[in-house]
């Protein structure tokens, strides 16, 4: 190594040195992440719920009178929620709709779950679309009501289809959460934003960065053995 090579590497250490040990600031990030996986892992949990709920009550309501108000408003749910920003939603619920709330967290797993719900109810009404009618029309003929259809025969291969989508919905809620700043929220993001202004370096940003990186690839990698796995049960079936 060049002396010019040890002055960039000593550089680098000097700027991590201040941005993270320096008045234990590696706290501020390790809060931040800590956040950011609650928000996360919660709102991913609210929005399969939801969007399991919305995309069986569109199905349903084809066809049926009884259910066609309900298949409406959630129409315009998926349309609303779809059709406006995600910071201009947590916004309204951290200042209109949930004042009562003070902590940013939990309107911020809100906000993002009833977000992420709109997404992941199209992304099953798709899978269930995908399923060939016949398999309805089998279970039918077996004796199984529209309900125990749905989930004994169609809902399982909607799933082994729609899980790579899925997979990518929950990766893009993660990336979203950056934007909890907004409200208030000390996530991953906002700690490195803190660290840059107190340091006027952006060393912080960096390892914010990285920190994503390492958690997107170590979800997709999981989610892709999870893929195969499946592929392996449906060739020995």
């Amino acid at each position: 190594m060049n002396a010019m090579t040890l002055s960039l590497f000593g550089d680098i250490l000097d700027k991590l040195n201040t941005a993270l040990l320096v008045q234990d600031r590696y706290k501020l990030i390790l809060t931040g992440l800590k956040n950011t996986l609650l928000m996360a892992v919660f709102a991913t949990i609210i929005g399969t719920l939801i969007g399991v709920i919305v995309a069986v009550i569109k199905y349903f309501a084809q066809g049926n009178k009884k259910l066609t108000p309900l298949g409406w408003v959630c129409d315009l749910y998926t349309t609303v929620i779809r059709g406006t920003p995600v910071v201009v939603q947590l916004l309204i619920w951290s200042t209109v709709i949930l004042t009562g709330i003070r902590e940013a967290l939990p309107i911020a797993i809100i906000g993002f779950g009833i977000n992420s719900g709109a997404y992941v109810a199209e992304i099953i009404r798709a899978g269930i679309d995908s399923i060939d009618k016949g398999q309805t029309e089998a279970g039918r003929s077996l004796g199984l009501n529209r309900i125990q259809t749905m989930r004994l025969i169609v809902m399982p291969q909607a799933v082994k289809n729609i899980l790579p989508a899925l997979a990518n919905e929950f990766i893009a809620l993660l990336k979203e959460t950056s934007v909890a700043g907004y409200i208030a929220m000390h996530d991953l993001t906002k700690a490195g934003e803190m660290i840059k202004n107190n340091t006027f370096d952006g060393t912080a940003l960096f390892v914010v960065a990285i920190i994503y990186l390492v958690l997107v690839v170590g979800m997709t990698k999981l989610l892709g053995l999870l893929e195969r796995r499946l592929k392996k049960g449906d060739l020995r079936s």
